[in-house]
């Protein structure tokens, strides 16, 4: 789903707004939680999940063309990590994909 999908699914939903309404919403939102998470705060929304930062350490790695090593500073990267009751959801309604499909 991508964010005019949204929008676009907030706009059926709620034919009481226009969909400049919707637009704003989704991106207030989306908004607020990118400025949040800049601060380094924890986003969590029940039943869904929650986002956090997580710290990569630096390390070493190597330039693949001149095989150099190439020291790789510290990052801060947003990490999800979806809640009890969106795993079941998707798990119920996934099929399971290490099976072959049926011939």
């Amino acid at each position: 789903m991508t964010r005019s999908d949204l929008v676009n699914k907030l706009a059926e939903r709620f034919t009481q707004l226009t969909q400049r309404d919707t637009e704003f919403a989704v991106k207030t939102i989306l908004d607020a939680m990118s400025d949040a998470l800049a601060r380094g705060h924890r986003i969590e929304i029940r039943g869904f999940g929650s986002f956090s930062i997580n710290r990569r350490p630096p390390r070493l790695g190597r330039n693949p063309r001149s095989g150099e090593k190439v020291t790789i500073p510290e990052k801060l990267v947003p990490h999800f990590k979806p809640g009890k009751a969106l795993r079941e959801s998707v798990d119920e309604r996934l099929p399971v994909l290490d099976e072959p499909p049926a011939a």
